[in-house]
């Protein structure tokens, strides 16, 4: 699949030409973030790390928080590393520093070796000193440690003129069981699918940052699809990951989704184009798009507005959805118009009460002797702690972001209770 590249110097997002020539500034990377981060995983790469000019830390950090970022360039530290598995980055990208002694203090699963390759040979220190060692016998080396490798073309980065596809197949085939992302002169949909095919991702910048290559088109380069019309099964689901309903894709719906960042799908009852919600103002924010492992699938993640998704005015196709984020809607919607006399409204007009009903809960929780009393202990906390949440104006899906965040946490904290 496309993993499209943010490049970083002196905090702006550019584009080099074989690494070295600077050939275009394409402004505020959190823009390109919010936009690419629709499609999957980010690679972010701090040039100036790379090159030993300074880095792009706090901008990292912000984008760490806008997508899913692989983060590379300039990492030649465990600790360095470290810090940005801390910071939120789904992996980190090595490359001088892709030796094993670093590598095995690192979790396997989220560490990427950098391979930049000059004709075959293996070059580090920003692309400036050859190492006499070929990429094949790189792999060989560090197949053990590592999730995946990061090839980069460095004779053809940036000039677009295409990808080395037969090199990339050998490559995949020396990686086996190691996913394997190919970058320098992707240009084509066409080269996108071929990569694919072989196993491996195709990581792209300039022919983004030019619209050679639209990225709903590179995105949508693997899929295949056995219906005879040739559309693609959507499945619809909601922040929460709660399956609203099945639709179907094209590829000029998935343009203009992507291109919106509405829910956007093919209509076989109308025979084109449907913007969902509008005429009914149930309207959908795209979060994030992605293929199943087959590529004849779609899941669309949206945050749904309005009656829902259903036509018959529910959450979802199968009625609410889950217990907890449905609770924690309605908690969030009589945060404006509790109904009158209730003891939600109650709780959230006395914040004192609240907090005090919230202690209490908890502490009957911990004293639960059973099962039975346990589960109705926890209810009453979830019920108290979700109206805490509406109160404040936070979100479930919040929550749920903040979980995740610190489940990417490599250092653990010791966990020790606080004194009294």
């Amino acid at each position: 699949m496309i993993v499209p590249s943010i490049d970083l110097m002196n905090g702006r997002t550019v584009q080099l030409i074989g690494g070295r020539d600077f050939e275009l500034d394409a402004g505020d990377p959190i823009v390109w973030a919010e936009k690419f981060g629709l499609v999957g995983d980010v690679a972010i790469v701090d040039l100036d790390a790379a090159l030993g000019r300074g880095s792009n830390r706090e901008v990292i950090k912000e984008l760490c928080k806008t997508c899913r970022c692989r983060v590379g360039g300039g990492i030649r530290s465990v600790e360095t590393a470290i810090e940005w598995l801390d910071a939120g980055a789904e992996s980190v990208v090595l490359g001088t520093a892709a030796r094993p002694e670093i590598l095995k203090e690192l979790p396997r699963e989220r560490v990427v070796a950098a391979l930049d390759s000059v004709n075959d040979e293996v070059v580090v220190e920003g692309w400036k000193r050859g190492t006499g060692t070929s990429v094949l016998d790189r792999i060989a080396e560090l197949k053990p440690f590592v999730g995946g490798f990061l090839v980069t073309f460095v004779e053809r980065e940036g000039r677009l003129g295409g990808t080395r596809l037969d090199a990339a197949e050998q490559i995949a085939r020396a990686a086996e069981g190691v996913r394997v992302t190919i970058a320098g002169g992707v240009t084509t949909a066409e080269e996108v699918a071929a990569l694919d095919r072989m196993g491996c991702d195709a990581q792209v910048g300039m022919a983004l940052y030019k619209g050679l290559l639209p990225l709903a088109d590179a995105f949508a380069a693997p899929l295949v699809s056995d219906r005879p019309d040739g559309l693609w099964p959507t499945v619809v689901v909601d922040e929460h990951d709660v399956a609203l309903g099945l639709v179907y894709s094209n590829l000029e719906s998935l343009r203009q989704a992507i291109e919106t960042r509405r829910g956007v799908y093919f209509s076989r009852s109308r025979n084109g184009i449907w913007l969902k919600g509008e005429s009914s103002g149930a309207t959908q924010e795209l979060l994030e798009v992605s293929a199943d492992c087959d590529r004849d699938a779609l899941r669309f993640r949206v945050r749904q507005s309005g009656t829902g998704f259903c036509h018959l005015e529910t959450h979802s196709c199968w009625g609410s959805g889950g217990i907890v984020p449905e609770l924690s809607r309605r908690l969030k919607a009589y945060r404006d118009s509790a109904p009158t006399g209730s003891y939600t409204q109650r709780l959230l007009n006395d914040p004192e009460l609240l907090r005090k009903k919230l202690i209490e809960e908890v502490h009957e929780l911990t004293e639960a002797a059973d099962s039975e009393q346990t589960s109705q202990e926890a209810a009453d906390v979830l019920y108290f702690l979700l109206t805490k949440i509406a109160a404040e104006n936070v979100t479930w899906e919040k929550v749920e972001k903040v979980l995740d965040f610190r489940r990417k946490r490599v250092t653990r904290r010791p966990g020790n209770a606080k004194s009294n």
